[in-house]
């Protein structure tokens, strides 16, 4: 057993909420208290460039870690861009940020180089940050932290309240931030969510050096900050909720083209897709292939409110996927890339199913004992890989180096080799 596994294993790192304890090994408990007020009170939102400069000069002058949020409007507008920005960094206080009124926010990005970023759930907010020009080179993200730490709640409210003691006010996160003013009650809220996060951090920080964890967390923050933007989804329209009801390849053409026409009108007017046709009624219409407009409006989603040019719009759609030749139609499924889906294994390949099932069942007890979930110790679907395209001679080489070659990082290569290599060894053996 590792350094890392005795330390989470051992019962008092985590009690209360998933508190770690102090420096004398014991958790800080007592009512939480309620975080009511920034401590400089609510910035002033920054919406002219005149503003915006004094606060670039501020954070270039501040030191330590910068804390980062942004708030989009989703389920509101179309995309996933920034509507406000919060930042706080020692020796400027905090700000807030309207990238409306300023959408280049570049020359803050640029002031803030080197520095290390803070911010919770990383992943979600640096595409919208990217857009406006901020992207980090370096970054803490305090709930990839707890999950790794082994906590069993890291929403930014439970960390904050469990490692810190303080309740933060969660009532605004879903309320559309594309509003304009914004109320007082929502930038409080936004300027408290960055109030306490270098704190956390830093005493997740201490945590993680406790557990032996540190170096595991600095390489998946690395990894994080290094990642190239995303590829756009292919065939996005196949996530429709409901799709596994459509079998047909007609009906697969109504959903993309209903899919298509929605977002075209979404994107034309600023609104979330949702709001413009449900997925319920995009797959009720691919389902029942309505003859014409009448027929349609009959089906749930296309009742009452909606009006006969929207109805002639949709119906237009449907007729447009109907008229589709057999060649033009698209496929069931999508082009698989990597290996089949595991359900399938034990039909098309046995023992490679019996490598995986060796494999999951390693790599769940090692994650216990480690105290994170599996999928942080190691990507599932990297696992899915090494098992069915194992290396022809297996050993702790080979195993590391494939590990390696599918985007493991080191720590995980060092942690999760030697349990596929007893999984495949084992599977073949008993094969």
């Amino acid at each position: 057993m590792t350094d890392a596994q005795e330390t989470a294993a051992d019962s008092s790192v985590r009690t209360r909420g998933g508190t770690p304890p102090d420096d004398a090994g014991a958790s800080v408990l007592g009512a939480p208290t309620p975080l009511l007020e920034p401590r400089e009170g609510i910035p002033p939102v920054i919406a002219d460039e005149a503003a915006l400069a004094e606060v670039i000069a501020a954070f270039a002058a501040g030191s330590g870690p910068v804390a980062v949020d942004a708030e989009r409007a989703s389920g509101y507008r179309y995309g996933q861009r920034a509507y406000l920005v919060q930042l706080r960094r020692e020796g400027a206080g905090s700000a807030l940020v309207d990238p409306v009124a300023c959408p280049d926010l570049s020359g803050l990005g640029e002031a803030l180089t080197g520095v290390e970023w803070v911010l919770h759930a990383a992943t979600q907010d640096l595409p919208c940050l990217r857009e406006i020009g901020m992207v980090p080179t370096r970054l803490f993200d305090t709930e990839l932290a707890g999950r790794l730490a082994g906590f069993p709640r890291v929403g930014l409210g439970a960390m904050v309240e469990g490692v810190l003691g303080f309740v933060l006010e969660k009532g605004h996160s879903a309320v559309d931030w594309s509003t304009r003013p914004l109320p007082e009650p929502w930038l409080r809220y936004a300027a408290l969510d960055v109030e306490l996060l270098v704190d956390l951090r830093d005493a997740l920080e201490k945590e993680l050096d406790r557990q032996g964890k540190l170096d595991w967390a600095l390489q998946e923050f690395g990894a994080i900050a290094a990642a190239p933007p995303a590829e756009p989804r292919k065939d996005p329209w196949r996530r429709t909720s409901g799709m596994h009801k459509v079998r047909r390849r007609r009906q697969l053409a109504v959903v993309r083209e209903l899919w298509q026409t929605r977002d075209r009108i979404a994107q034309r007017r600023d609104v979330s897709p949702g709001k413009v046709l449900s997925d319920a009624a995009i797959v009720e219409a691919a389902l029942s292939l309505p003859a014409n407009a009448h027929a349609l409006a009959a089906l749930n989603g296309f009742g009452h409110r909606v009006g006969r040019r929207q109805l002639d719009q949709w119906q237009a759609a449907v007729d447009r996927a109907k008229a589709l030749p057999e060649a033009q139609l698209p496929q069931p499924g999508q082009p698989v890339t990597g290996p089949p889906p595991p359900r399938a294994w034990a039909d098309k390949d046995p023992a490679a199913a019996a490598r995986l099932s060796a494999a999951r069942s390693g790599v769940s007890e090692l994650a216990e004992q480690l105290g994170m979930p599996q999928e942080n110790l190691v990507s599932p679907d990297t696992v899915r890989r090494v098992c069915w395209e194992p290396p022809a001679a297996v050993d702790a080489g080979t195993v590391a180096e494939a590990l390696a070659g599918h985007g493991a990082r080191p720590w995980q290569v060092e942690q999760v080799t030697p349990v596929l290599v007893a999984a495949l060894s084992s599977a073949g053996a008993d094969a």
